[in-house]
Order: structure tokens, then sequence, then C-alpha cells
């Protein structure tokens, strides 16, 4: 599988770039950005441990490389702000984004291609980007609350002191302030959460609150995500470049799934070859799928009064 990576020269960009490196399954990693030198000095640096790590190709370049790739990965962007939400992107990042897709749109895509949007804010980028590109609406999807999900693991592992491994639990909704976590589900070892040693409400609520803070917590502290997300981003990546089917959470245009239509956002999505193959709506606590609803309202509201004078 050839990627290509818009906005290869900056932090998500060039990590993500590492952690397909390191992954060893794509063939072909291309770095494009506006800053074109710092692409091409990204892909050298990483193409001089090549030798050490697989056969790829790894390479700087501009838009004639869309055309011939299989999936292109949209990471370009403004940071945000330590307090300002991904919401609040929005304003500052749709200009820059309608350029890129419009670049897309004027060297050519495969018929076939997958578009992965990181940019934030995530799920209005992605219900924007699959209204534009003109392909089926299965292979444009978001990384959505993937890297929320990580976080949630990680911090619930941290928590109750296991192995990070042996936590399973998701965050599905907008990725941002009204994403949803999914206590209903979550297991430590196989075993439910609610029933674990020396888990309780008062844990609960600290760990879901330290999620959602979790972007600003590492903007504050080094200026930005980057190892992270290039992990959830090769998740995706990989998924699809094996057609591994893997059930993942990530944003696309539902289309009835928890009876929402119309919006983009994260419900448990099987990743493969073709793009989102199906959606599962899996069982949750009532009060899960009012709050996915009140996420999509949310997210529709924000599409209503930025996207409605440009669409």
């Amino acid at each position: 599988m050839k990627v290509t990576i818009i906005g290869g020269a900056g932090l998500v960009g060039s990590c993500a770039a590492f952690a397909l490196q390191l992954g060893r399954v794509v063939r072909q990693i291309v770095l494009l950005d506006a800053n074109t030198d710092g692409a091409a000095g990204q892909a050298l640096d990483l193409w001089h441990g090549a030798s050490a790590v697989a056969d790829q190709v790894i390479l700087s370049g501009g838009y004639d490389h869309v055309p011939t790739s299989d999936l292109v990965c949209i990471t370009a962007g403004l940071r945000r702000k330590p307090d300002e939400s991904r919401l609040d992107l929005i304003n500052r990042n749709v200009e820059l984004f309608l350029n890129i897709l419009g670049e897309m749109q004027r060297a050519g895509l495969k018929q076939d291609c997958l578009v992965l949007v990181v940019s934030n804010p995530v799920d209005v980028l992605t219900y924007l980007a699959a209204q534009r590109l003109g392909l089926p609406r299965q292979q444009v999807f978001g990384l959505g609350t993937l890297l929320d999900t990580l976080r949630f693991r990680s911090l619930i592992a941290g928590r109750l002191a296991v192995p990070p491994t042996q936590v399973n639990a998701l965050i599905l909704g907008e990725h941002g302030d009204s994403m949803v976590p999914i206590w209903s589900s979550a297991t430590v070892g196989g075993l439910p959460l609610d029933r674990f040693p020396g888990w309780n409400p008062a844990a609960a609520a600290e760990v879901f609150a330290r999620t959602r803070g979790s972007g600003a917590e590492v903007i504050k502290l080094k200026g930005g995500a980057g190892f992270a997300v290039g992990v959830a981003i090769a998740e995706v990546v990989e998924s699809a470049a094996l057609d591994r089917r893997r059930i993942l959470p990530v944003s696309s245009v539902q289309n009835g799934c928890y009876g929402l239509r119309d919006v983009a956002l994260s419900v448990p999505s099987v990743v493969g070859r073709q793009g989102i193959l199906a959606t599962h709506e899996i069982e949750l606590w009532p009060k899960e799928v009012q709050a996915l609803a009140r996420s999509a309202q949310v997210l529709r509201q924000t599409m209503d009064q930025v996207l409605g004078r440009r669409t």
C-alpha cells in the first residue's frame, strides 16, 4: 500500500510516518507538506533508519503522488491552543482544509483510494471531505475517538495498576467535549470494569475527566500530541492495508446507526481495504445512547452554523 501523508512535516504527520515505518506493513510512505524542506528532512531522517526496519520506500513530494496513493492521510492544520476546544478550530482550519481538498481533486484520486482525516475538528472536516471528494462515503473517514479510546484505556490501566493491553473500553461520539465514555462494556482482563477491585464512581469520574482533557494537557506540557496519535493512525491504516476488518471507533458519516444520520462521528466501525465495511449498533445503556444523540446534535449545530455558508 502507498500512503501519502498531507502535513507530513508536522508533529502529527511525522509521528504517523514513523509509526507506519515501525509497523512494517505499508510499502511506500510519502510526506507532503507546504513546508517542502521540512517534509524532505523528515523523509530523509526516516530513510536513514530504513535498513534496520523494513524494505519500504520513504520520500517527500507533492500532490502528483495523490493519484497513485492507496490511502491519503490528512494531518495538516493549525494547532489547538490549551484553552481552545477542537470545535473552536473550525473557523481557523476549514479554509486550509478546503484548499487541500481542492488540490486533491485537481490531482485526481484512484477509485478505490481511502481518505483518513486527522485534522481537527476531525468530525466536521470528515463530513466536509465526504461531501466534497466524490468518493463512496465508506472510503472517507476520520480518526475520530480512537485516540481518546487509547488514552481512556491507558488511564484506566494506570488508575488500577494493571497492564494497559488488558483494558478494553471505548469512547464514542465526538472527538471533543461531548465525547461519550462507554462504561457498559468496559472490561479488564475480560472482567467487568465496574466490578473490578478498586474501581468506583469517583475513579470513573476522575479517569473520564482526565481523558476528556488529555489533548489540552499534552498541548500545555509539550506543545501538541504526536506519539499516541501516530500509533492510532497506524492502527487504522494497517487495518485497511491488511484488510484486518478490526472494529475501531472511527468517524464517518452516519446513516442510521443508533438513529444518527447526516453527521460524522464515531461508532463501532469495521475497517478494511474498502474503508468502513460496516457499523455495529451494540446495545448500550440508555444514558449512553442519549449522550450519543447529544453529541451528534452538538456537531450538527456547528456544521449548520459554520459549513452552511460554504456548501
